[in-house]
């Protein structure tokens, strides 16, 4: 199996079956039983709406894992599900999984040790960007510059890779989820609104447009009114989403300079001529490509369904592991 264990969403690949799972990384559990009530889809229904006794609860914060017992379980469940599903007899898969660029020995050994007491029988590590770049179907082992910019809800991964290895990266936890937060913040000190996290991605998938805006859409946004504290009801615009986000996409685009900079000159050359590719969720923000087109004088593209390239670059790794082992990460428990 391939797994992306990502800070919005979980996807699963198995091998000769394609895409299996695709959940939020959520559980919701019952603190008096200590069940889990619900796991992925179901959980995120459940998110600011459970009574006291059951939390609803992200597995990882920031592209890392912020519980690790709840993490665990979140695998066991969806390894499980995916052998009921495909009827196999094997319930101790190899699996290949990916990790943040820059996570500490402490975080990988966490994922490690979450996936193998979730039923693995062998567990591969390779990193985020290296697996979206071979999910986009990147030439990651020729002797040239590939730059891949993997935006999801965590963390958001650039990094430049060539010969099969990353050359220069960078890895800010500015993503998808920052972006969500930043619309929550705007709507409580522009309209006195107190909204949710689930509002504000609504909004966000809806209405956002990073780059020039040609015809406004929008969007109703409900709240809390902070003054009287009632329901209310009010309508946000692209041009506020906008300003509300414009600062987190300011700090991507920095640091795609940044890593630019510290990229030798020959590879350069070979990005500007073959361009930038965005992956990750962050990647359908409309106009996004265009924005850091402008700002870093380089081709941008979006890589094909964006959202999978993590989970199919793990998912090409298992089914090549002896030509492409090069790529994976050192595990903790190597023998």
């Amino acid at each position: 199996m391939g797994i992306d264990l990502g800070t919005s969403n979980t996807l699963v690949y198995v091998q000769d079956k394609g895409i299996v799972i695709n959940e939020p990384s959520i559980v919701s559990i019952n603190t008096r039983s200590d069940q889990i009530i619900a796991v992925g889809e179901d959980a995120r229904r459940m998110v600011g709406k459970t009574p006291s006794h059951i939390i609803a609860t992200k597995a990882l914060v920031d592209g890392v894992i912020s519980d690790f017992e709840i993490t665990e379980r979140m695998l066991k469940h969806f390894i499980e599900k995916v052998h009921r599903e495909t009827f196999a007899v094997l319930p101790r898969p190899r699996i290949v999984i990916g990790v943040p660029q820059g996570v500490t020995e402490v975080e990988i050994k966490a994922v490690e040790d979450a996936t193998l007491s979730a039923g693995a029988r062998q567990v591969f590590l390779i990193e985020e960007p290296m697996a979206a770049a071979i999910g986009a179907r990147l030439p990651i082992q020729d002797p040239s510059g590939n730059m891949i910019v993997d935006i999801g809800g965590g963390t958001t991964e650039i990094a430049v890779i060539s010969l099969g290895g990353v050359i220069t990266w960078r890895s800010i936890r500015v993503a998808g989820d920052e972006l969500d937060e930043n619309i929550v913040q705007y709507a409580r000190e522009n309209f006195n609104l107190l909204i949710g996290e689930q509002t504000a991605e609504n909004v966000k998938k809806k209405i956002a447009i990073a780059g020039d805006i040609n015809e406004p859409l929008e969007a109703k946004m409900r709240g809390r009114d902070l003054i009287s504290g009632l329901p209310r009801e009010v309508t946000i615009n692209s041009y506020q989403v906008q300003e509300a986000i414009q600062r987190s996409i300011r700090l991507i685009i920095e640091n795609i300079k940044d890593t630019i900079e510290s990229t030798p000159p020959e590879l350069v050359s070979d990005i500007y001529e073959r361009g930038v590719v965005l992956t990750g969720g962050g990647a359908l923000l409309s106009g996004l490509d265009k924005v850091i087109q402008k700002e870093t004088q380089i081709p941008v593209h979006t890589a094909d369904d964006p959202l999978t390239c993590v989970v199919r670059g793990a998912g090409i790794v298992l089914d090549d592991l002896e030509k492409l082992k090069d790529v994976l990460s050192v595990s903790t428990h190597e023998e």
